[in-house]
């Protein structure tokens, strides 16, 4: 389809933000001027096509050029190597703002920030990063990050897919399914088993023989982000693409870590919008002779998402300033991961709910949050497991096994 084929959305976005408890006092005047900045953007960009694009399944590719001028990818890695040099409130505040528009477009800015730059950052070479990270950054290359397998999700330690070394390359086998961004990608972080059965990270560059990336048709969410597989059939990948820094599962944990933070503030956009929307439509909608936001049980329904909302906003806070002190613990961040998206999805039914009918279709940006938020609430960790993290914390006891 063709990008000029894309019907414009005649409804204004006039959002202004959700912040009953004064929380931008909590916020630096620079941290407050990059959402206004990314909050501009997402109404200029995304907010006008999203329905459509959503309808019609169709990821606008020319976004990722957007993305990179704005400076919505890795802007917590440092200047130098393609980032923003911001802290990671920042951070958090920039994919809010972005999942407000939608989850998919959040998608594909994390994952390019978080599971394809930071890995290359954190544990490549110099080389490696001078080489990908600024166009990586830019939104000149488009990356994606290969650990879900066909039959290891939650258990990506069973991860099949490996390479041997073949003394001036290694050749790499298996498949990785479920991966945003990839029928689109440059390159791929892959995450493969070692002959020692150690796993590491390789980037897999698209032209590489053997190395395909099929798309995922029939999605009824993330509609708008691309989704695929990564396909190896002994793909040679040159030695130097071998990211030594680190091995282990511990490495695309990391990784995982920083995205999964992204998505505990990108999951409190999608409930803002949610609640703006069913807000507003409580004053409109007239029934028994007076705005339903005047029966008691709309107002219970709206009461509790701004609490929740405010409540989500404390935690991201005060995870982001633990991220930014240092003292953030993978624990803490699947906690603001499973609550915020858990606090989303629920604000979403309860959204519905109050737009009746109306809130089925795409005149209301309710059903797409919904759709897109099963998958939120399962990628990257799903609720159950991340329930179980929390769970060793506390009792010492590993339920995984």
């Amino acid at each position: 389809m063709e990008a000029t084929e894309i019907r414009k959305s005649l409804k204004q976005d006039n959002f202004e933000g959700v912040d009953f408890l004064d929380l931008d006092d909590l916020l630096t005047e620079e941290q407050k001027l990059i959402r206004a900045s990314m909050r501009d953007f997402v109404k200029k960009e995304i907010s006008p096509y999203i329905e459509d694009w959503t309808q019609r399944a169709y990821f606008p590719y020319e976004i990722v050029k957007k993305f990179g001028d704005v400076g919505a990818f890795g802007p917590q890695l440092p200047m130098q190597h393609g980032g923003g040099g911001l802290d990671y409130i920042s951070y958090g505040l920039i994919m809010q703002e972005i999942e407000r528009g939608d989850s998919g477009m959040r998608s594909t800015a994390s994952v390019q920030g978080s599971l394809v730059m930071y890995p290359i950052y954190k544990f490549g070479t110099e080389e490696q990063r001078m080489k990908y990270l600024p166009k990586l950054g830019s939104g000149e290359y488009l990356g994606c990050f290969g650990l879900t397998e066909p039959d290891h999700g939650s258990n990506p330690s069973g991860m099949v897919t490996n390479f041997k070394d073949m003394g001036d390359h290694y050749l790499l086998n298996g498949a990785k399914m479920w991966i945003s961004n990839s029928p689109k990608a440059d390159i791929a972080v892959v995450w493969a088993k070692s002959e020692e059965g150690r796993i590491h990270g390789l980037i897999v560059e698209r032209g590489m023989e053997g190395f395909t990336t099929p798309e995922t048709h029939g999605k009824w969410s993330l509609r708008a982000s691309c989704t695929g597989e990564l396909v190896f059939d002994n793909v040679k990948v040159p030695k130097e693409n071998l990211l030594p820094g680190k091995s282990g599962l511990g490495a695309p944990m990391m990784c995982l870590d920083s995205a999964r933070f992204g998505i505990a503030w990108g999951a409190i956009g999608a409930a803002m919008d949610c609640y703006e929307s069913a807000r507003k439509y409580a004053a409109e909608r007239i029934q028994f002779g007076k705005p339903i936001g005047g029966f008691q049980l709309t107002q219970k329904k709206l009461a509790e998402m701004l609490t929740e909302i405010t409540k989500a906003q404390l935690l991201a806070w005060k995870v982001g300033k633990m991220m930014n002190e240092g003292t953030a613990k993978t624990v803490h961040i699947s906690m603001a991961k499973r609550n915020n998206v858990e606090m989303a999805l629920n604000i979403a039914r309860e959204a519905r709910q109050i737009h009746g009918g109306m809130g089925i279709t795409g005149e209301y940006p309710i059903m797409r949050h919904m759709m897109n938020l099963e998958s939120v609430v399962t990628y990257e960790g799903t609720q159950d497991i991340h329930l179980l993290i929390l769970g060793q914390e506390i009792t010492g006891i590993a339920a995984f096994k």
